[in-house]
């Protein structure tokens, strides 16, 4: 099959904008809880009705401040309530979102606010107030600066009261489903990010079409999500639109280390993460099992809940599978669980690969996350799988009223009423990747099967083609040998070489746990091991385990171990972890040549 499309299940909306999801809640269910709240007495309850009157009186206050409709606005913080606040009040104001990751350079922060046009900035802290002061001479036309921990959104909205709510009225009427939304500056593997123009139109058919597609999720009542990805990135943008559309109540956790003790105080039902999140969960656990000397039990029991999941997919696991399961469960899988929360019973998976492993140990234990696929210029997720009709090691079917074909070089080409209009101010790069006919291409490889669900297979761009001519997607090989717990990141190389071979970072958290079981000094440097022959074994394994996927011709033929891994901080991960491989490449060239010395 090289095309599917799913039936819409509602029709594209004409009227209205994302401001009627706050209107309609308030009016419909004034009291149902919107938002838990984290603060120093623990958590606050804001219902439908009291949010949608501090956005009010927020927007009133950019209102008075200035701001007009169409002016782009940016907001630079970390995953918290003000920022779901600002992102609401901008558009009641009739303006535009202009997303800024908080970890953003000066230099990417100087080009947004500039290429975007914004007028104004919400930022967070002094640390986003000291980038701004490197570059704030070169942003002429940025007349307003907010600090979120200065107290600067109740002196706008005590500057707001005399604005009225018809003026707000006004301005919200302005607003249809073709209007500009936002622009999301994409986080960029290479060369500048470029501005996705997104409408409200964009979010309001990919919200409706996501919670029809989802409904287990987002309309069981109860239903509830803590945020800690960014959100200044689509993912958990669009999540947070359709919680609030469906009322599921939302809370933010800013610092992903207290997570795990927000997630025990917040009991979310579901959650949305990237796969190294789910990783990272997995691999926690095997390493505290491991120090407790109870690394072969967890071993088992993560076997026997893969082989448990893939019974499922065969109509049921075997009498013996599901009675180790049943000792399991209570051992080992509960204690998962817990760490996740406790209430969780799905998962939103996307950003990269999740990977059949995990995806059947943690629907295994009792977790079915939910692999989906899309880009920033989708307003996220173009397929998803079903809570229904989940196929895992695939990122399932398109949503209803989308459409996904496979070109003739393998290119997974979308379109349907979520796909950009086109990029800001780049008409040339819209113009390459928007055919005329709304089909856009992601630049990503994929096939689709029967049923019309759709497998990655890799990166266009980053296809590797060795000297002897063999193609070679990275990405198949890449996600095993992540899977392990000592690895961090993996880069496949290879390309116009002999073979195929592969640069290897160790995780900090778990190399710790290797010097102890491996009678080595606590305080050993990795550096001072990245040639030790029991830590190249373990890697080998790990690198044959790999290999299994992959014809000979593409199997990884040398690995050289890293003493730093790629980090978000050292500039070699984008916002949303995916690996920025030119730029490894650039800086590691000497690794990459002694690969092949």
């Amino acid at each position: 099959m090289n095309e599917h499309t799913e039936p819409a299940a509602a029709p594209i909306a004409t009227t209205g904008n994302l401001t009627d999801h706050l209107s309609d809640n308030a009016t419909n269910w004034p009291d149902r809880i919107a938002f838990s709240r984290r603060g120093r007495g623990g958590w606050t309850d804001i219902n439908s009705l009291t949010f949608l009157a501090e956005v009010q009186d927020l927007a009133r206050g950019l209102v008075a401040a200035g701001i007009h409709v169409g002016d782009r606005v940016a907001l630079m913080s970390r995953t918290r309530y003000e920022w779901t606040l600002v992102d609401y009040a901008i558009w009641f104001a009739g303006a535009i979102v202009v997303p800024v990751y908080e970890t953003s350079s000066a230099e990417q922060l100087e080009w947004i606010v500039s290429d975007s046009g914004a007028v104004a900035l919400v930022v967070e802290s002094d640390r986003h107030v000291a980038t701004l002061g490197e570059i704030r001479a070169g942003l002429p036309d940025l007349t307003h600066v907010w600090v979120i921990d200065h107290d600067d959104l109740a002196q706008l909205v005590a500057a707001g009261t005399e604005v009225p709510t018809a003026e707000l009225d006004r301005r919200r009427g302005l607003l249809e489903p073709n209007t500009v939304a936002t622009i999301i500056y994409t986080s960029g593997t290479t060369g500048r990010p470029k501005g996705c123009i997104l409408t409200h139109g964009n979010f309001m058919f990919e919200c409706d079409a996501a919670i029809s597609a989802l409904s287990e999720i987002f309309l069981t009542p109860n239903s509830s999500t803590l945020l800690f990805l960014p959100l200044a990135h689509v993912f958990g943008r669009i999540i947070q639109v359709c919680c609030v559309r469906a009322g599921v109540r939302i809370g933010h956790s800013s610092d992903v280390k207290n997570l795990v003790g927000d997630l025990g105080e917040f009991h979310p039902t579901f959650l949305l993460a990237v796969p190294r999140v789910f990783e990272k969960v997995f691999n926690s656990a095997q390493q505290r099992a491991t120090a407790d000397g109870k690394g072969k039990i967890f071993d088992l029991a993560a076997a026997t809940a893969i082989a448990y999941s893939e019974g499922l997919d065969r109509g049921g696991a075997g009498i013996a599978t599901k009675a180790k399961h049943a000792v399991f469960d209570h051992l080992v899988y509960s204690k998962v669980r817990a760490a996740m929360g406790g209430n969780v019973s799905y998962a939103i998976s996307g950003g990269a690969p999740l990977g059949a492993r995990l995806g059947h140990f943690f629907r295994g234990i009792g977790i079915n996350i939910l692999e989906g696929y899309g880009l920033t210029e989708t307003t996220a997720a173009s397929t998803v799988n079903r809570p229904t009709r989940t196929k895992i090691g695939t990122v399932g079917a398109p949503l209803p009223g989308t459409s996904v074909r496979i070109a003739a070089d393998g290119e997974i080409l979308m379109r349907g009423a979520n796909v950009f209009s086109g990029y800001w101010h780049n008409e040339a790069a819209s113009n390459e990747q928007l055919e005329p006919d709304g089909w856009f291409h992601s630049g990503d490889i994929g096939e689709l099967d029967t049923d019309g669900y759709l497998r990655i297979t890799g990166r266009k761009k980053e296809l590797l083609v060795t000297a002897g001519g063999k193609n070679v997607a990275p990405a198949v090989l890449e996600d095993r040998v992540r899977s392990n717990y000592l690895v961090s990141q993996c880069l496949v190389v290879g390309d116009a070489r002999p073979y195929i071979a592969a640069l290897i970072t160790i995780d900090p958290d778990s190399f710790p746990g290797w010097l102890a079981r491996h009678a080595r000094p606590a305080e050993t440097p990795l550096g001072d091991c990245l040639d030790d022959p029991e830590l190249r074994a373990e890697i080998q394994t790990v690198i044959d385990d790999a290999n299994k996927a992959v014809s000979q011709a593409e199997a990884i033929k040398r690995f050289r171990i890293l003493a730093s891994d790629w980090t978000e901080e050292s500039g070699h991960l984008t916002p949303s972890l995916k690996l920025k491989r030119a730029l490894v490449l650039h800086d590691y060239s000497s690794d990459l040549e002694a690969l092949y010395g």
